[in-house]
C-alpha cells in the first residue's frame, strides 16, 4: 500500500479533529443552554404551579467521546442529558417532551426557530449553524440505592446516559488510544458530500469498534484505516444492523430512514473504497495515492497536497522523519482540559498580541521577537510542556529551515518559548500538555510573516 501516513496524519490533526479552543467553547454553548432551561424551568413552574427541577445534566455522544470533527459553517451537534427525578415529570413521553420545549421556548424567543421536538430530543437550532440535542432521562433509586435511568423517546426505554461514554473511552483504552482517530476519520467521509443522507455518529463508532482491533497494533494510520474500512464494507455487504453495544438487545435502527442511511453507507463505502485501490498498484506515484484519498475524502486538503510544489520538493530533500507528530510520542487524550497559547509580538517599542492581530487579519513584520506562552492552562502541576515550530515557505524551503521537531520545554519555572521573526511564510505554532505519559490538550497559533 502506498505510503501517505504522514499526510494522512496531517488531515486528521489539522482538518478533522476539533482544537482544545474548539471544544471549549462548544462545551460552553452547551453550559449556556443548561442555564437556559433551567431559568424556564423556573419561569414554567412558576405558571403551573407544577415543580420541575433538573436533577442533573452531562454530556453525551462526540463531544462526550471526543469524536467532534470539524464541520463547515460550525455545523456541531451537541448532545446533552437531561435528568429528572421519576416523581417530578409526568407518566407520558409527549407531556414530558411539551414541558422541555415549553420552558426552552421562553428563553429563546429571539431565535429564527423554536425548539423542535423530535422522537428521542429537544433541538435547539442555531442561526450558526450547530443544534443542542436535550435527551430526556427520568431516575428512580432501586432497592440497593443506585439510581435506574429512562430515556424518553417515542416511549419510556431504560436507558443509562453514562453508559455510552464509559464504553466508548474503555473500547479506546483497549485498542492503543486508535478508535476515536479512526471514528473521526470515518465521520469525515460520512460527511463528505452535502447531499449524502448517512448514519449518525453513534452507529460509526459501533461499526469502527467492531472492526478496528485486528488492526489498532499497525503503525500506520492510513492503513489501520484502510483495513478497517474494507472490514466495515464487507460486515455490511452481509448485514447492517447494529446493536446498542450497552445493550445488545437493543438496535440503533429504529425506524425505516434508519435502514436506509444504512444502505446508503454500505453503497458508498463499495464505490469509494475501489477508488483506493491505486494504492496497492506497484507503479502508483505519489499524485495518484494523494488523488484517491482525494476522492474519496472530498476535501480541499488533498487538491492543495496534489499541487502543492513545495511539499514536493520538501520530499525530494528530506526524509519522512524530518517533522515529528505528537501522537507517534505520547497516546493522545485531547480535549480533556481547557488550553490555548498566545504570543507577544514585539517590534520597535510595541507589544501586541498575536490572537487579537489575526483577529483584525494583520501580519508579523521580519525582524519582529515573538514570545510564545500559554494564555489559558487549566491542568495542576506537575506537568510536561512541548513546543514545535513548523516553518512554511518558499524561503523557509531555500534556506532548509521547514523545522517540525518537538522539543521539551526547557526552563521549567519559566513557559516561554522565545522565537524570532526571521522569513515570510505562513509558519506555526503548537504547543502540548503531557501529564502521565500522555497528550491532554494541544494548542496551535499561525505565524503569518510578511
Amino acid at each position: 500500500m502506498y505510503d501517505l501516513n504522514k499526510e494522512l496524519n496531517i488531515f486528521h490533526d489539522a482538518h478533522v479533529i476539533l482544537s482544545d479552543e474548539d471544544v471549549e467553547n462548544v462545551k460552553g454553548k452547551m453550559e449556556l443552554n443548561i442555564e437556559r432551561l433551567k431559568d424556564g424551568l423556573e419561569e414554567y413552574s412558576e405558571e403551573t404551579g407544577v415543580e420541575y427541577l433538573l436533577a442533573e445534566h452531562m454530556v453525551q455522544g462526540s463531544v462526550a467521546m471526543n469524536t467532534v470533527t470539524q464541520k463547515e459553517n460550525n455545523e456541531y451537534d451537541i448532545d446533552v442529558a437531561i435528568v429528572f427525578d421519576k416523581e417530578a415529570l409526568p407518566e407520558g413521553t409527549t407531556a414530558t417532551k411539551n414541558i422541555i420545549f415549553n420552558a426552552l421556548k421562553k428563553k429563546t424567543t429571539y431565535f429564527k426557530n423554536e425548539p423542535e421536538k423530535k422522537t428521542n430530543c429537544i433541538r435547539v437550532q442555531y442561526a450558526e449553524g450547530y443544534h443542542i440535542d436535550f435527551a430526556i432521562y427520568r431516575r428512580e433509586e432501586n432497592w440497593l440505592g443506585d439510581y435506574e435511568y429512562e430515556h424518553c423517546g417515542s416511549k419510556w426505554r431504560k436507558r443509562d446516559p453514562k453508559a455510552i461514554t464509559e464504553w466508548f473511552i474503555e473500547q479506546d483504552d483497549e485498542n492503543n488510544n486508535n478508535l476515536r482517530r479512526l471514528t473521526r476519520l470515518f465521520k469525515m467521509f460520512n460527511k463528505s458530500r452535502s447531499n449524502w443522507d448517512m448514519p449518525g455518529g453513534l452507529i460509526l463508532s459501533v461499526l469502527t469498534s467492531e472492526k478496528c482491533g485486528l488492526y489498532s497494533h499497525y503503525e500506520r494510520l492510513d492503513q489501520m484505516f484502510y483495513d478497517t474500512l474494507v472490514d466495515v464494507r464487507d460486515r455490511l455487504n452481509i448485514y447492517k444492523d447494529v446493536y446498542n453495544p450497552t445493550d445488545h438487545g437493543s438496535n440503533l435502527l429504529l425506524i425505516k430512514a434508519d435502514s436506509e442511511k444504512m444502505q446508503n453507507l454500505s453503497n458508498r463505502l463499495n464505490s469509494y473504497i475501489e477508488k483506493l485501490d491505486i494504492l496497492f498498484e506497484s507503479d502508483c506515484s505519489r499524485d495518484e495515492a494523494i488523488s484517491g484519498w482525494r476522492d474519496f475524502f472530498n476535501h480541499d486538503y488533498w487538491e492543495e497536497e496534489m499541487s502543492n510544489e513545495v511539499l514536493k520538493r520538501v520530499e525530494s530533500n528530506y526524509s519522512s522523519s524530518s517533522e515529528d507528530y505528537i501522537e507517534n510520542i505520547f497516546d493522545l487524550m485531547i480535549g480533556a482540559v481547557p488550553f490555548r497559547i498566545d504570543c507577544k509580538v514585539e517590534y520597535g517599542h510595541r507589544t501586541r498580541s498575536l490572537r487579537s492581530m489575526l483577529t483584525n487579519n494583520e501580519t508579523i513584520n521580519v525582524g519582529s521577537s515573538l514570545n510564545f506562552y500559554p494564555s489559558v492552562i487549566k491542568v495542576s502541576k506537575p506537568y510536561r510542556l512541548f513546543w514545535k515550530v513548523k516553518n512554511r515557505g518558499e524561503e523557509a524551503v531555500r534556506t532548509k529551515q521547514l523545522r517540525g521537531e518537538i522539543r521539551e520545554n526547557v526552563d521549567k519555572s519559566d513557559e516561554i518559548r522565545q522565537e524570532s521573526a526571521s522569513f515570510i511564510g505562513n509558519h506555526y505554532v503548537e504547543c502540548y500538555i503531557v501529564k502521565n505519559n500522555k497528550c491532554i490538550a494541544r494548542s496551535k497559533i499561525e505565524v503569518p510573516i510578511r
